[in-house]
């Protein structure tokens, strides 16, 4: 069982930046592809940011790319998004998430941090 705890999330203005993280406990962190997600009020759950067990591959939803970048740090059993040139329709609660690096599926989500961007 893996448990996911997000912070670094709040408020700031239209073309600010911020950093969340997501600490892991309870699984081989090494093993797991980490994620974050984002869901927006009235809209479904959207895929943000991945990044590989081996931490040398990183996929990005297109409305993010460029701005946003994803890190890991096993030592720490933490995940990283960095956040730049924010904008309006980036507020959203942002989830951690994590799957086992054999399983297709992300099983464990933590419980979210809001991100708001003011215009």
């Amino acid at each position: 069982q893996v448990h996911l705890v997000e912070s670094g999330g709040g408020l700031v203005q239209a073309g600010g930046s911020l950093r969340l993280s997501c600490a892991a406990s309870g699984g081989t962190f090494s093993r797991y592809i980490m994620g974050w997600f984002r869901q927006a009020p009235g809209k479904e759950r959207e895929f943000v940011a991945q990044i590989s067990y081996t931490t040398s591959i990183t996929y990005y939803a297109d409305s993010v790319k460029g701005r946003f970048t994803i890190s890991r740090d096993n030592i720490k059993s933490t995940i990283y998004l960095q956040m730049n040139s924010l904008k309006p329709e980036d507020t959203a609660v942002y989830y951690c998430a994590a799957r086992f690096y054999l399983t297709a599926n992300y099983d464990y989500w933590g419980q979210g941090t809001q991100v708001t961007v003011s215009s």
